[in-house]
């Protein structure tokens, strides 16, 4: 049983006598907030009656979730729970670094803010959010909706706002636009992506803007000092007009602006440090990057359609195009170990690409420019941030359990904390624990029992009814809807998802149907068939192979039949809950499996080379399994010997991360 004193803020901890002030803060990323039971201001939307609750519930489609690489409407009960678990913990400080909401839609935000007023009153907790791509999704209000919300009968419900392309001709006097589609199309207000001024405006209070209680508040742009700070100084540098910076197409604009840089706009940046307990400084970084567009009207500054989405920009853009606010966090570093204050600095982005080194690996197999590689930073980039001298970053976006760690020749560190989705698989969030400057202890704690987190399936029921009568090819596998918690949830959106968008999207076709034809057994043999001796299961050379194969399982304390018990697609779905959860996916991989697919990296390993990487759509059947499935077996295998990611501790000092029992 926990201590008393374990609830007590600061966390006092004993040892040798002396007492030691702990910090603790919970990071909860991508959190894709829904408000599933609002309301729309305009009414343009009841809803479906829940008879669970008794309420009208607003929510998207399951096959609109086992598309999309995050959940939309469980996740409003998973933050709930979680925001629950840690204030039982003791936790006072959360931070949210980035998609909090899913497109800044008023409707959402509004309750999100409702929601995080209910939990600062319930546990005494303070939030501290800091935007990510999708909160705004511009930095300027554009049209907004989504094409998939669930309506009556189980059928899809379109709502979108004015200006989008579904809406036309909508200007607030009609709601509703009879189309083709199932439904008639809804037109609401509540569904334009809001921008900058109006997200700032509605989180202020949550970090955004200085609060009476802070020790100590700034931005890039405010010109005071911890030593003449006052909080009315700082009430002035939050106000949005005194955050605005130059952007340019070619790189950043103000004193950083190059002869030719055009066309350039005044945007926001919603970046701060905060003290919110004497010692302690959140430095909470807005990554968000929105690059003018080639065909930007420098004439219409304040058009959403000026600006490219943030989501693939990240730090390697925040270099080139927001250097003022890097220079800053270098300023801030410096000041923080100046005057002896724990940093801890968190935005949406990560500043270390995520996939363990695999990226040449994932590009051969998926070719260049696939499979979110666009999003990892650059390694000069990774370099430039650890030369900042921050230490340690927790980020997001990626939806991604991971660690990365770099250290470098000019003696610059970073730690690299990638805080999973509790919208996605593994659902989790991140506990840090200070116990001083230089060390950190990291917990991650994963959300399996989620109160009511199947309380819609009513209605989800009714629309796999509806998908099943019409012969949809939408139709998914009714039996997520018998998960026993919210982690066996999702753990089937994972594998729904592998199925319905990533294997038909991401995966070659020449892969994807060896995936789909192939059991374990089999590709232990192909990896001992000889080039150009086809693929006859009748043939010599098979025979030969399958002796071969069988050796390999004997001598490795394993049998073929082990082989055959897993085919492809569990491969796949594997591959996905590693990149996902990293260690976190360990306990749903049959232990036995992990064994085999070490063994089929190894004997992929011993016959690669270079020069049989060149392959074509006319290589070789055996020859292309060799090559590409060496290389699937090869990030799984870099995805099995990563940093620690579950529970660790991180020393700043030495510069060593170490698990925890």
């Amino acid at each position: 049983m926990n201590h008393p004193l374990r609830f007590c803020w600061p966390l006092l901890l004993l040892a040798g006598g002396a007492a030691q002030a702990e910090y603790r803060v919970a990071f909860m990323p991508d959190i894709h907030f829904h408000d599933v039971y609002g309301q729309f201001a305009d009414g343009a939307f009841p809803g479906l009656k829940n008879t669970k609750t008794g309420e009208q519930a607003i929510i998207r489609t399951m096959y609109a979730q086992l598309t999309s690489t995050r959940l939309f409407n469980e996740n409003y009960f998973a933050l709930r729970a979680a925001l629950d678990d840690a204030g039982q913990k003791g936790i006072k400080w959360v931070a949210l670094p980035g998609d909090f909401s899913d497109d800044g839609q008023p409707y959402h935000v509004r309750g999100l803010v409702t929601l995080l007023h209910e939990y600062q009153q319930k546990y005494g907790m303070r939030f501290f959010a800091t935007p990510g791509n999708h909160d705004p999704n511009r930095p300027f209000t554009v049209p907004g909706g989504e094409e998939d919300f669930l309506g009556e009968g189980g059928k899809t419900q379109r709502i979108f706002s004015r200006g989008a392309k579904e809406c036309k001709g909508y200007q607030g006097a009609t709601v509703v636009i009879k189309t083709d589609a199932e439904l008639p199309t809804i037109c609401s207000e509540e569904m334009a992506s809001s921008g900058y001024q109006a997200i700032m405006a509605a989180m202020g209070s949550f970090g955004i803007n200085p609060s009476p209680e802070d020790r100590y508040w700034e931005t890039p742009y405010s010109r005071y000092g911890t030593e003449n700070y006052t909080y009315q100084a700082a009430l002035k540098a939050s106000d949005f007009s005194q955050r605005q910076y130059e952007i340019c197409a070619q790189g950043t604009g103000g004193k950083y602006k190059k002869p030719g840089y055009g066309p350039c706009f005044q945007v926001a940046d919603s970046s701060y440090l905060v003290e919110p307990i004497p010692g302690l400084w959140l430095l909470a970084v807005d990554a968000n990057v929105y690059l003018p567009t080639a065909t930007a009207d420098a004439a219409s500054p304040a058009s959403g359609a000026n600006f490219a989405g943030s989501g693939d920009a990240g730090y390697n853009k925040m270099l080139t195009h927001k250097q003022q606010t890097v220079a800053w966090m270098t300023d801030v570093a410096q000041r923080a170990k100046r005057l002896n204050k724990t940093l801890i600095t968190f935005s949406h982005f990560p500043m270390v690409e995520f996939d363990n080194g695999a990226a040449a690996d994932l590009e051969a197999i998926f070719g260049k420019g696939k499979f979110q590689l666009a999003r990892a930073p650059q390694e000069d980039t990774s370099h430039a941030l650890a030369k900042t001298g921050i230490g340690v970053h927790v980020g997001g976006h990626m939806h991604f359990n991971d660690t990365g760690v770099r250290r470098y020749p000019d003696g610059s560190q970073l730690f690299n904390i990638q805080a999973p989705s509790m919208a996605a698989y593994v659902p989790a969030y991140k506990i840090l624990s200070f116990k001083n400057r230089d060390e950190i202890d990291v917990q991650t704690v994963t959300l399996k029992n989620v109160p009511r987190f199947d309380e819609l399936f009513e209605h989800y029921q009714q629309e796999w009814d509806h998908l099943n009568a019409t012969h949809s090819p939408h139709l998914w596998n009714k039996a997520i809807l018998k998960a026993e918690n919210y982690y066996a949830f999702t753990n089937w959106h994972i594998t729904e998802l592998t199925r319905l968008r990533f294997l038909p999207e991401e995966w070659p076709e020449n892969i994807r149907q060896m995936l789909f034809t192939l059991n374990g057994e089999e590709m232990l043999i192909l990896s001992q068939l000889a080039d150009g001796q086809g693929v006859d299961k009748h043939s010599a050379a098979w025979k030969a192979a399958q002796q071969k194969a069988d050796a390999l399982a004997k001598n490795a304390g394993m049998t073929p039949s082990d082989f055959a018990r897993w085919n492809g697609f569990d491969l796949a779905v594997d591959f996905y809950r590693l990149r996902n959860a990293d260690a976190l996916a360990l306990k749903d991989i049959d232990a036995a499996r992990l064994k085999q697919y070490q063994l089929l990296t190894r004997a992929l390993a011993a016959r690669l080379s270079p020069v049989e990487a060149q392959i074509n759509p006319q290589s070789p059947f055996e020859e292309i399994f060799r090559v590409r499935f060496g290389s699937i077996f090869k990030v799984i295998d870099k995805y099995l010997h990563g940093n620690p990611s579950g529970d660790f501790h991180i020393n700043l000092k030495t510069g060593e991360i170490t698990p925890m029992e």
